[in-house]
């Protein structure tokens, strides 16, 4: 049985070698949007969203059986199952090589009719978004078949090789923003293209890496019944949870593009851009993070559980509120100068978008621990079912002239009901006690929350010069919110725990 003490030491080393990666692909990742936008234009950059947004409404199906496989693979490890473990590798392949070209067929069906039937495109560009969506639908295939391989990058914790791939994507698609300077073609073809075969190249990396370094990730085709029957329970399941977060975001974009037009979707997707940036300090953590809730609820390691679903509740809140408070107060600024052209409500979604992902990264450690569990059947009617909202509610939202960023209000709201469900169910699950968690999470981040406004806010209104001011807001925020994390955020241990950890690392310079 794997030693599950409450490992900082591993988890540390895992985020920073990921927080490493995270900060060089961010710099890379928004650098190539700009160049993107700019080389495309507004118009192709929407297609190009939208039309991506329609086949990723097909990961409803294939989301709940990723997680499943994530979920398999990281309890055999913490039970220290292994030849099972190589039979539940060996089945998930298969499982999603059939599903890969299922999901093929059914999208160059129905993908086809809805893009040339029912989306608001222009006319001249039908050909070309038509090229987009083939190209999303392989990309998506070739993905789908990399997921076992991986989940067990991850499972194993192997965070170096995890990191390094990143960064190589990262700079391939560099090279393709790059490209398009110098394509004498349609550039929204070429990119669609070019992307594809940086999808190639990635998986193929990833699953030579994984037959090299694992010996369960040796594929032979195995039919296991139990296996079977057991991952399909659990996808069947988190089928609910997986269609509610697709619907959530691909869906509503969708139906923004009917009501709106592209030129919104080029906007809701510049905010996206900015928020999966500034989310990668929260899933590299959260990478880090997942393998050891799995593999202590495995082991029974209660109290390892629990302080990490506290300590990665509150972490995971702070690292976006750390970078997402001068962005929210200095958008009109940060996108005048990052973009040559910014799209109409592209400043309020950026804004929105941010504060849903701060109100969601609390519920990522409690998702990922209903999930240890396996027994998720109430959990996913339940919370999948509010989830599901998002989707007829936006339409109703835009059906009746409110505002394109009414859709992400209304998410708010509903994520905030979303992780009042989580927190209870969890308590008869793991014995999280509702009561603390509000108390000592919710309540914690929200005071955390108002008091590192304050400075950065008081800068804002005081500093006339745009640039000056823009300069002092981000260093001040970092300042303001840095020292209200320290002291009202974290408990006296856990400063010890960052103090003594900085000591060290001036002592070794």
């Amino acid at each position: 049985m794997p030693d599950t003490s409450f490992n900082n030491r591993k988890i540390a080393k895992n985020t920073l070698l990921l927080y490493f990666r995270m900060l060089l692909t961010m710099a890379v990742s928004l650098y190539t949007s700009r160049i993107i936008l700019n080389t495309l234009g507004v118009e192709d950059f929407g297609i190009y969203n939208v039309v991506g947004g329609v086949v990723a409404m097909f990961s409803i199906i294939s989301g709940s059986l990723s997680a499943a496989i994530s979920r398999f693979i990281t309890y055999e490890l913490g039970r220290g199952g292994y030849d099972r473990l190589k039979v539940i590798f060996s089945s998930a392949v298969t499982i999603q090589v059939i599903l890969a070209f299922l999901i093929c067929i059914l999208a160059e069906v129905s993908g086809v009719w809805f893009l040339n039937t029912q989306m608001n495109i222009p006319v001249e560009r039908v050909v070309a978004a038509n090229w987009v969506l083939q190209c999303s639908i392989f990309t998506f295939m070739i993905n789908l078949i990399s997921i076992p391989y991986n989940a067990a990058i991850i499972a194993h914790e192997r965070m170096k090789a995890f990191a390094y791939v990143s960064i190589l994507e990262v700079v391939l698609k560099l090279l393709v923003a790059f490209a398009l300077y110098i394509v004498i073609f349609d550039k929204l073809k070429v990119y669609a293209v070019l992307l594809l075969i940086v999808a190639l190249i990635i998986r193929f990396v990833y699953a030579y890496y994984c037959k090299r370094h694992f010996k369960e990730c040796t594929y032979r085709f195995i039919y296991d019944k139990e296996v079977l029957r057991e991952m399909a329970g659990f996808a069947g399941w988190n089928l609910i949870g997986s269609s509610a977060g697709v619907l959530k975001d691909q869906g509503v974009n969708i139906v923004i593009n009917l009501f709106c037009g592209t030129t919104v979707n080029a906007a809701r997707g510049i905010a996206v851009q900015v928020n999966n940036a500034t989310q990668s300090f929260v899933r590299n953590f959260m990478t880090a993070l997942n393998p050891q809730i799995t593999k202590s609820y495995a082991s029974s390691d209660s109290e390892y559980l629990m302080k990490l679903l506290y300590k990665g509740s509150r972490l995971s809140f702070y690292m976006l509120l750390l970078l997402s408070l001068p962005i929210i107060i200095e958008t009109d600024c940060i996108l005048s100068v990052w973009l040559k052209v910014v799209p109409e409500h592209t400043v309020n979604f950026v804004r929105l978008i941010l504060v849903l992902a701060m109100c969601e990264s609390i519920s990522l450690p409690l998702i990922t621990a209903m999930l240890a569990t396996g027994k998720i059947r109430n959990y996913s009617i339940i919370v999948g079912g509010l989830n599901m909202m998002n989707f007829p509610f936006s339409y109703l939202l835009l059906y009746w002239g409110f505002e394109p960023e009414s859709t992400i209000l209304l998410a708010i709201i509903i994520s905030q009901g979303c992780f009042i469900i989580r927190i209870v169910m969890l308590r008869k699950k793991t014995g999280l006690s509702a009561r603390n968690f509000i108390r000592e999470v919710y309540m914690n981040i929200i005071i955390v929350s108002v008091l590192s406004c304050i400075f950065p806010m008081l800068i804002y209104n005081v500093v006339g010069d745009r640039v000056l001011r823009i300069v002092l807001v981000v260093v001040g925020s970092f300042i303001s919110t840095s020292t209200v994390i320290c002291y009202v955020g974290c408990t006296s241990n856990e400063r010890a725990f960052v103090k003594s950890k900085i000591r060290k690392l001036f002592k070794k310079k």
